[in-house]
């Protein structure tokens, strides 16, 4: 069962049983939800942001033509992509969490909709069941798999053939062909690991992991695949990883094209990966590190700064995206040194000094503001 007191809202608002009780009234998650609010009454904030980001989801889709043809699987996609980038590469994004007035729609429905859609996708075209473990991808090959495991108390590092390495953690296995061969490069995990992938883009790299699938070209990245757990996570810590559920016909389509399909990562953003429905969420990792470069250096003091400023340089240090209101939060500036706390007490110690909010969607940081006096 579902366990709705460590959810985000985001995550909340696209499960089918909230959504029953929100749109539809069903009498059953009714009366689920009202007792679930009834012995936890902490979360109703909770509830409030899930279902303000459920009904601004219905009144974008009441925006498109009732008798428009349904969704296809490769649509939705492009969709989510290119409504992506126009996030990433709008100059001046407007966004407010609960309300959406006439000039700040632009950006703040292009982050509904990539919501919106992955809503339809999740709900209305699940993908097929897998149920694939470790034990049963590994009879699955025909060619001979060594298996290496980790009986230590502390990590075991694997060299593979082809120059990547594998940091495995105590009671994890990897299984992999012993000439580890052919035009890709396959490794089948069971508990968690660290991946250093040896970069050739003409041999792409898979691991499987319960019902998962990542693929990568040439990165570094974690894979936690407890065995019997119900979740399966990838963290990527430098380059870029994609990941998808590890249906027969997505593997199949997966190997025909050498370039990253499914969901892409990038560093210091993660996925968690439900097997029993296969839904994926993709959000900020809960330590986000410094990029590795120049970027990794780059120095956090601020005398009078325009708060622009201050956010292009967490953006430029951290890979991370972050949404603000550039009109509205014109006269902010921040004063302070900044220098060695993770990043997400840096945006509490700025939100706390220009009397903003922040929260995570998609993997971006939303700043959320009503303005400066000067």
């Amino acid at each position: 069962m579902q366990d709705y007191r460590n959810i985000e809202p985001e995550e909340l608002a696209i499960d089918p049983s909230f959504q029953r009780w929100k749109l539809i009234n069903d009498p059953i998650e009714s009366d689920f939800w009202k007792n679930w609010l009834a012995q936890n009454p902490d979360k109703e904030e909770l509830i409030d942001k899930a279902y303000h980001l459920l009904s601004t989801l219905t009144e974008v889709y009441a925006r498109f033509p009732t008798d428009q043809a349904p969704v296809s699987d490769r649509e939705v996609k492009n969709e989510i992509q290119r409504l992506q980038l126009s996030i990433d590469e709008i100059e001046k994004p407007a966004v407010k969490w609960y309300r959406f007035t006439p000039w700040q729609y632009g950006i703040a429905a292009g982050i509904v909709l990539v919501l919106g859609f992955f809503l339809r996708y999740m709900v209305q075209q699940p993908a097929p069941k897998t149920g694939t473990t470790y034990r049963e991808l590994i009879t699955q090959v025909s060619k001979p798999l060594l298996e290496v495991a980790n009986a230590n108390n502390g990590p075991k590092t694997i060299n593979l053939p082809d120059g990547s390495t594998i940091v495995l953690k105590p009671q994890g296995r990897v299984s992999y062909a012993n000439d580890f061969g052919g035009e890709i490069r396959e490794v089948y995990l069971v508990g968690e690991a660290f991946f250093e992938v040896h970069k050739d883009p003409s041999r792409p790299f898979y691991v499987y992991a319960n019902g998962l699938v990542t693929k990568v070209l040439g990165t570094s990245f974690t894979v936690q695949a407890p065995e019997d757990a119900s979740q399966v996570k990838v963290l990527v810590k430098t380059g870029k990883v994609s990941v998808f559920a590890g249906t027969q016909a997505t593997v199949s389509q997966q190997k025909e094209d050498y370039k990253l399909g499914g969901i892409v990562l990038t560093p210091n953003q993660q996925i968690v990966f439900s097997p029993t429905d296969t839904r994926i969420i993709k959000s900020v990792v809960p330590k986000p590190a410094m990029l590795e470069g120049p970027a990794k250096y780059q120095l956090f003091s601020f005398k009078r700064t325009p708060i622009a400023e201050v956010f292009a340089t967490l953006e430029k240090s951290y890979g991370i995206k972050i949404v603000y209101d550039e009109e509205v939060m014109k006269d902010c500036y921040l004063t302070a040194s900044l220098d060695d706390e993770p990043l997400f007490e840096k945006l509490d110690l700025i939100c706390n000094t220009i009397s903003a909010h922040y929260e995570q969607m998609d993997a971006h940081i939303i700043i959320t503001s009503k303005g400066c006096q000067l």
